[in-house]
């Protein structure tokens, strides 16, 4: 993500996450909105991101990822990505997540990330 701009990501509670960024010019489409690849690249690495962190530092993989998109962004909005962790099991990452831009819902996202035994130092 860091070659796309990256992503300020922060913890606000147990289960609770979140990220935001700052679209530019190469996360356009033709049509001049925000690349919904990009969308699900933000929405994946945000929750991969808060499935780490609740799982000790264990690496987690995504296994499913299911994304709604609602509505568009442009050159210079800020998304704001909210991650709510929703179950927490010895092997899986249950998770939502939630994409505004100026209090505009922009997709909303559920997704279930593996547990691994590997470990980021």
């Amino acid at each position: 993500m860091k070659h796309n701009g990256g992503l300020f990501f922060r913890k606000i509670s147990k289960t609770k996450f979140e990220f935001k960024t700052i679209i530019k010019k190469n996360h356009l489409n033709r049509a001049g909105i925000t690349h919904g690849g990009y969308i699900a690249s933000i929405i994946d690495a945000g929750g991969g991101t808060a499935a780490h962190r609740v799982s000790e530092g264990k690496v987690c993989v995504t296994i499913s990822l299911d994304i709604k998109f609602i509505d568009g962004t442009r050159l210079g909005d800020e998304i704001v990505g909210i991650v709510n962790i929703q179950k927490l099991t010895r092997s899986l990452v249950f998770l939502d997540c939630k994409l505004k831009c100026k209090k505009r819902i922009i997709a909303l996202a559920s997704g279930i990330w593996k547990r691994t035994n590997k470990v980021l130092i």
